[in-house]
């Protein structure tokens, strides 16, 4: 029987930079295997191996996704087996709590033919400083846009009917929490569910939320509230001790997406664009943030304001995410020159000493 899967991503490049959120998800496990090595010297392709043979026997595996290069794996974990494997390079580099006893290093550098890569110092190191401004330049862009979405928040907030959100939250921490008893305190996950990638904005929304019996989706507008109302039921969640998946949003990471609350099979999230759903069945209900709160004058009465914002946020957007493709293109030409130095018997050897070493965790 083939397990589950369950796709995210733990860092971001966002408006407010890179944003890492691996140590929430790595905190309570019981064996982190940290993987170092360069680009190209096979972690990613070591997770998804690994991942597939305990997915063939039924377990059900969390892969964390690269937003640099979403086809690559920055993690994977078997949280029932209290076990995980991480690309421990930079930008996210893994710092231990109790080396040799949860935190292992696997140096894939190892295989590398070192000579080789020394010949290629100057323009390893080229490609290295060229990939550097390209984030620097996508980070100012992305900031630059969160500046002009602010002007387009201000436009609904000043429309706003406050007392009627406050209506809103009251209602839905009554239907999602008043037959939760108090707990111990549950872990509260930190994540992204999407965000910018070299190839535009994407998310993993539709298979995170597979298989809950409730969805709500939140509709509205920029400045409707969306985030202060999860941020509600997200303080409400962590009073109760309930177990939390917090899925924050890929472009502003202050600003939350989603709240999975998987002992209850729930989730609630923000179902607007750039990640936009509809519900499918009866147990799928639409919370419209707009529709309740906002003055319906508002976007005739501010049209041209609201086009010429719109205008100006998707060319700003469009320039982040051109950056981030020329760093993605620079990396798989800098991965080149690790490929070719890389002996990949000696790699094979480490994956097989590495199976060997996770069985022996698991007995």
């Amino acid at each position: 029987m083939t397990g589950k899967q369950k796709h995210y991503f733990a860092c971001g490049n966002t408006a407010r930079g890179f944003q890492n959120f691996f140590e929430s998800n790595l905190v309570d496990l019981k064996k982190v295997y940290i993987l170092k090595g360069g680009p190209g010297t096979g972690k990613s392709t070591l997770m998804k191996r690994i991942g597939k043979q305990y997915l063939d026997k039924g377990y059900e595996i969390e892969y964390i996704h690269c937003s640099s290069d979403p086809d690559s794996l920055d993690g994977m974990i078997i949280r029932s087996l209290s076990f995980g494997i991480v690309d421990g390079t930079a930008p996210h580099v893994i710092e231990p709590v109790i080396p040799g006893a949860v935190e292992e290093y696997v140096n894939l550098g190892i295989a590398w033919d070192t000579h080789l890569l020394k010949r290629a110092t100057r323009n390893i190191k080229d490609i290295k400083e060229q990939i550097s401004e390209c984030y620097i330049n996508a980070y100012t862009k992305f900031n630059k846009a969160l500046e002009i979405h602010d002007d387009w928040e201000k436009i609904y907030i000043q429309n706003m009917d406050f007392k009627k959100a406050e209506e809103i939250g009251d209602y839905l921490l009554e239907q999602i929490f008043s037959s939760v008893d108090f707990k111990e305190k549950g872990r509260i996950y930190h994540r992204f569910f999407g965000g910018s990638t070299p190839y535009g904005a994407m998310d993993y929304v539709e298979n995170i939320t597979d298989g809950l019996t409730t969805r709500y989706f939140i509709k509205g507008r920029p400045g409707s509230g969306k985030s202060t109302l999860l941020k509600k039921l997200l303080k409400k969640a962590e009073e109760l001790g309930i177990a939390t998946e917090v899925y924050h949003c890929g472009f502003d990471p202050n600003s939350l997406d989603m709240l999975l609350f998987p002992e209850l099979s729930l989730c609630i999230f923000d179902s607007t664009a750039p990640h936009e759903y509809y519900p499918e069945d009866d147990q799928d209900f639409i919370i419209d943030m707009y529709e309740e709160c906002i003055n319906p004058e508002t976007e005739e009465a501010n049209a041209e304001i609201i086009e010429d914002i719109k205008k100006r946020y998707k060319a700003t957007i469009e320039e982040g995410i051109s950056y981030l493709s020329k760093a993605k293109a620079l990396h798989d030409e800098l991965e080149q020159y690790y490929v070719r130095a890389t002996d990949y018997e000696i790699v094979d050897v480490i994956i097989g000493d590495l199976i060997e070493k996770i069985e022996d965790h698991l007995d």
